[in-house]
């Protein structure tokens, strides 16, 4: 990574697979703004037997996220399943961690924006969205959704926000990422990169 590139932080927790796709959706928006790379983390799930401890290193996909990664990046997305309108527990987990990052500002001032998977359609994609944005706005962030610019929003019935991206994978999370849902991640991804990319120019 050369000095001019900025890091966005791809921050998601995915059970079944679909989030961490929207995840990599995001990225490739991302990656497609000139000067700017994005680096994916997820968390360890929470356990319901409290002497269950998840290994430092998970088996497959992208690295536990870590504090210094919300230090180092210029921008964050943040995505999780919904969990009866809300999001996961364990990213939850994660958020209350970060006490001593919202009492010094490390994420005052940068840009965010989120994104979910849900099992049904109306099974609460948007008040998981509006659940990841307050601790993230409580951190002082800049939150970014989706305009109507992006005609996909005006005629998915797969997904897709102003509040963010969203997928409908179905009941047994077998449903693929529609292509509107797969332009709309692309699209905000691109869009966080480039807000990102004209705040640090300005700093």
């Amino acid at each position: 990574m050369t000095t001019q590139e900025l890091t966005i932080l791809v921050l998601f927790y995915s059970r079944h697979g679909n989030t961490r796709k929207m995840a990599e959706f995001i990225a490739q928006g991302i990656e497609s703004v000139p000067g700017c790379n994005a680096r994916l983390r997820t968390v360890p799930a929470v356990s319901t037997v409290t002497e269950s401890t998840a290994s430092d290193v998970p088996s497959e996909g992208a690295p536990y996220v870590e504090l210094s990664d919300l230090k180092e990046c210029a921008g964050l997305a943040m995505g999780s399943p919904t969990r009866f309108g809300n999001m996961a527990a364990a990213l939850k987990y994660f958020l209350d961690g970060t006490a001593a990052d919202w009492l010094s500002g490390t994420l005052t001032g940068k840009p965010a924006c989120v994104f979910t998977s849900t099992g049904s359609m109306h099974g609460g994609q948007e008040s998981t969205l509006l659940s990841m944005m307050l601790p993230l706005m409580h951190h002082g962030m800049l939150m970014l959704g989706l305009p109507y610019s992006h005609p996909e929003l005006m005629t998915t019935t797969t997904g897709g926000s102003p509040y963010g991206a969203t997928h409908w994978a179905g009941q047994d999370g077998a449903q693929a990422i529609s292509d509107d849902s797969r332009k709309l991640a692309v699209a905000l991804g691109k869009r966080l990169a480039e807000v990102s990319k004209k705040l640090q120019a300005s700093a």
